[in-house]
């Protein structure tokens, strides 16, 4: 149990982290990438999401099954590798990446001056980032979260973080956009770029993001998924077989670069939305 301090609308207010440790002896071993259920990008299709492109960089809508980083199932198999096939360049470099189950905004750079400017603006909070999601529960006001953030030793997932007071400093901003029906669709600003952060701040919340598979209901959905894939069960529980986060806008004008990425509320989501609260108007 620890002290922590939640930020709600402008004022602090104690709270107290509630969270039930269960004793393991090691993690679960890290998940292997099978080669069954990896999702192929051709050059075609990369070329349908390409939402900017010039000599220095290249903007992608990515969909919420396909990995940034190459693998070793060939050069279609991630983002990257799907962008060095349609740009015919031998080296992309991934500035902005997303994990697999998040779509939106990833931003590639050419080449490597270009790869390191936008890495020094980052590291200077010289970017704007923009996020949606779909959470679970009502969420009826504006909240920043500042929770610092660092490896959760509990838990049998390996990849797993949480909210601890001796982690780094987290910052996030969540504002409903639409409420109603037992869900919320709400936009999303990250002062700082932890691992999984909105996740972990949005399950710190009480309003997980809906179907996330480690932050969600019981980890223990995650390594049910790894070890037999997506099934009934696993809808029944998480409603959807994927996050539902997006990257909606990366803003470039910070860094002083005239360009700004933005990626409408992906169709997957938007019919979770439509059918489960009765809202379809689009989101970007």
């Amino acid at each position: 149990m620890c002290d922590l301090v939640r930020i709600v609308n402008g004022s602090s207010e104690n709270s107290t982290a509630r969270a039930t440790r269960t004793t393991v002896y090691g993690p679960w071993p890290a998940p292997v990438l099978r080669a069954d259920r990896v999702r192929l990008v051709g050059a075609e299709e990369l070329k349908s999401w390409v939402i900017h492109e010039d000599e220095d960089l290249l903007g992608v809508n990515k969909s919420g099954d396909v990995v940034c980083h190459p693998s070793k199932f060939g050069p279609t198999s991630s983002l990257v590798g799907a962008a060095r096939e349609y740009t015919g360049l031998p080296t992309m470099h991934l500035v902005f990446r997303l994990d697999r189950e998040t779509s939106g905004v990833v931003v590639m750079a050419k080449n490597a001056a270009m790869a390191s400017r936008l890495q020094q603006a980052m590291q200077t909070r010289q970017v704007g980032k923009r996020y949606l999601a779909l959470l679970g529960g009502e969420l009826q006001e504006t909240v920043t979260v500042a929770q610092p953030l660092g490896r959760d030793e509990g838990s049998v997932v390996h990849v797993k973080n949480c909210v601890r007071e001796d982690g780094k400093a987290a910052v996030t901003r969540f504002v409903p956009v639409v409420v109603r029906q037992g869900f919320s669709v709400v936009e999303v600003t990250p002062a700082t770029g932890r691992k999984h952060q909105i996740r972990i701040h949005a399950q710190w919340l009480g309003h997980g993001v809906v179907g996330d598979e480690i932050y969600g209901p019981d980890e223990w959905y995650d390594l049910q998924f790894i070890e037999h894939g997506w099934s009934r069960e696993l809808e029944a529980v998480l409603l959807l077989k994927r996050q539902a986060l997006h990257c909606a806008e990366i803003d470039l004008r910070p860094a002083g670069l005239d360009v700004v990425f933005r990626a409408d509320w992906p169709v997957d989501l938007a019919d979770f939305t439509q059918r489960r609260m009765d809202w379809s108007e689009g989101v970007s």
